[in-house]
């Protein structure tokens, strides 16, 4: 598996906009259930890595996603039917995607798109590449996808603006992080033990209007998770809980500034904007740009 990511970024970016026919996030669905929200090509991650950026004080870059179900595995919560398991909501846990002023695969400008927390807009690199807090689904992206013969990104992006982008489509040897049905239980996929406090969550989900609280309720739970089962040490959820609703990081000042910044998805980002260094302000690690990278 090869792929050619200089000037793409078309994983970690709501390139939808950008699109002659958008469509949502279909392509990328491994389960039966439709997301709760619109979030394109959301990463989940593993309880390990959540608890590591909690630990880290990056808690703040998490966000939760649910999904609607249209048969008895659900609970009614804000008037939306959410999948679940034992009558407790699903979920997992993704990076947010704020708006930023980003130029991929070569348009012409640049334009404000939903971007990965981690992507830096100017080089369209990942600020935690090769770093522990490197998610193992990007690591081993588009991997996945090719073992379940589904269509990549970099095959997206190909048929919209052409080059190579999926140099060699050899499904990889091992994908240890793609943790499929039972096992994804409490490593992948989580579930919350009390929908009835939940009331107004859900809706907040659906119109991204999550709350700091919000995240860490979720953030928490999933950090407290048993693997393989539905439970979650109350201990673990109590620390968890405190570290996320605390963080103060770069990732969700930064996510502040952009939103303030930012004009409507999809439309060209303003000359006063470019060339802004917000990320780098407040404190975000450096990319090495494209021509240290062999």
């Amino acid at each position: 598996m090869e792929v050619n990511c200089e000037g793409c970024a078309g994983c970690c970016i709501d390139w939808r906009p950008l699109a002659a026919a958008p469509d949502r996030q279909d392509h990328e669905r491994r389960g039966p259930h439709r997301p709760l929200d619109d979030t394109y090509n959301l990463v989940p991650l593993t309880r390990e890595t959540v608890r590591r950026y909690c630990e880290e004080g990056l808690g703040d870059a998490l966000v939760p996603r649910l999904w609607l179900a249209e048969d008895d595995h659900a609970v009614t919560i804000d008037g939306h039917q959410v999948a679940a398991v034992g009558g407790k909501p699903a979920f997992f846990v993704g990076l947010r995607k704020p708006p930023k002023p980003v130029a991929p695969f070569g348009i012409d400008g640049a334009r404000w798109l939903r971007t990965c927390v981690f992507l830096d807009p100017a080089t369209l690199q990942c600020r935690v590449h090769g770093s522990e807090l490197y998610p193992t689904e990007c690591a081993e992206y588009p991997g996945h996808n090719l073992v379940l013969d589904r269509e990549t990104e970099c095959e997206r992006v190909e048929a919209a603006y052409g080059g190579d982008r999926l140099v060699d489509d050899e499904p990889p040897g091992s994908t240890a992080g793609l943790l499929l049905g039972p096992q994804a239980l409490g490593e992948k996929v989580f579930v919350h033990p009390d929908p009835d406090s939940l009331d107004g969550v859900v809706q907040r989900a659906v119109t991204r209007g999550l709350t700091r609280a919000d995240r860490a309720e979720f953030v928490a739970t999933a950090a407290a998770s048993a693997p393989g089962t539905t439970e979650r040490s109350e201990s673990h959820y109590e620390r968890y809980r405190d570290l996320a609703l605390g963080a103060d990081s770069w990732v969700g000042q930064a996510s502040r500034d952009w939103e303030a910044l930012a004009g409507g998805v999809g439309t060209p980002v303003s000359t006063s904007v470019l060339g802004t260094t917000v990320e780098e302000d407040r404190g975000a690690p450096a990319t090495p740009g494209w021509d240290a990278v062999e």
